[in-house]
């Protein structure tokens, strides 16, 4: 057995809770999904829980550059789902975090190389070790949302405050199955453009999405450093950014956190909100 393999949390007794399977998804590429995967696992990980991130995005991973792991990695999502590899050596540790890992995506094949049964049995298999499976999923609502979504119990809808995100976020929500409670984060918001009525409020967002807001994330330089620098946000304490995602970690953990607080809404924007309601 490797020293890695030894590493590992070990499966607990049949009788035990298994984990949480949580995807992060939009539909709409570009809004953070990625990012946001990568702060929640960092922040639920420095709580003390143990967490593993599954790269779904097949073919154009990034989760592994955004947690500064790339060159760490040695197999991949398929190596694991095809048994070219075992999942004990497919994990790869987080530098920061005893109680962090990743399985990366595969960078050279494609979404429709995965096959969506085994996928669903190796979240099954990862829920027995780790509290929480977050699982970072692809843009779009192809294949590839499907396999991410296919094993997942929870869901959390990233959205920008513009009105494609959020057209696209509408039409994800519809997707998902009928069981699931999606949640929200708005993410990249600019509450100077807010202000001047030149970008969506948080009250305009959730006023199309009507979903439970989960966190808000202000659009700060901090986070593009971070995400180049490979160290997640979450765990710099000088960043409002930061504690925005300690924050949701913190409210998905289930603790009594104050709901975040949605900017005003400005002119007409709100009414964009009408090209949307009733839809469901």
């Amino acid at each position: 057995m490797s020293e890695l393999a030894r590493e590992l949390p070990a499966a607990p007794p049949v009788a035990q809770t298994r984990g949480r399977s949580i995807v992060i998804t939009s539909g709409k590429g570009g809004v953070g999904k990625t990012t946001t995967t990568a702060n929640l696992g960092a922040a639920l990980a420095a709580r003390g829980a143990r967490v593993v991130m599954v790269d779904a995005d097949v073919g154009l991973r990034n989760l592994d550059i955004v947690l500064g792991l790339e060159a760490r990695v040695r197999f991949h999502l398929l190596d694991v789902l095809e048994e070219g590899a075992s999942l004990d050596d497919a994990l790869v540790r987080d530098k920061r975090s005893d109680t962090l890992f990743l399985l990366a995506a595969a960078q050279a094949r494609e979404k429709e190389d995965v096959a969506t049964d085994r996928m669903v049995a190796l979240i099954e298999r990862l829920r027995e070790r780790f509290d929480y499976v977050l699982i970072d999923s692809p843009a779009g609502i192809e294949l590839g949302f499907k396999n991410a979504v296919a094993g997942a119990d929870e869901a959390i809808i990233v959205c920008m405050p513009e009105v494609s995100s959020v057209r696209d976020a509408d039409r994800v929500v519809g997707l998902l199955p009928s069981f699931m409670r999606p949640q929200l984060i708005v993410n990249r918001v600019r509450p100077e453009m807010v202000r001047k009525g030149k970008m969506l409020s948080v009250d305009d967002v959730n006023g199309i999405l009507r979903l439970p807001l989960l966190g808000v994330v202000v659009d700060e330089p901090a986070i593009i450093i971070a995400a180049n620098r490979g160290e997640p946000v979450a765990l710099d304490d000088a960043t409002k950014t930061g504690a925005a995602f300690r924050a949701i970690a913190a409210r998905v953990a289930g603790d009594d956190v104050p709901a975040p607080t949605a900017l005003p809404q400005e002119g007409v924007l709100a009414k964009i909100g009408a090209l949307f309601r009733g839809r469901r």
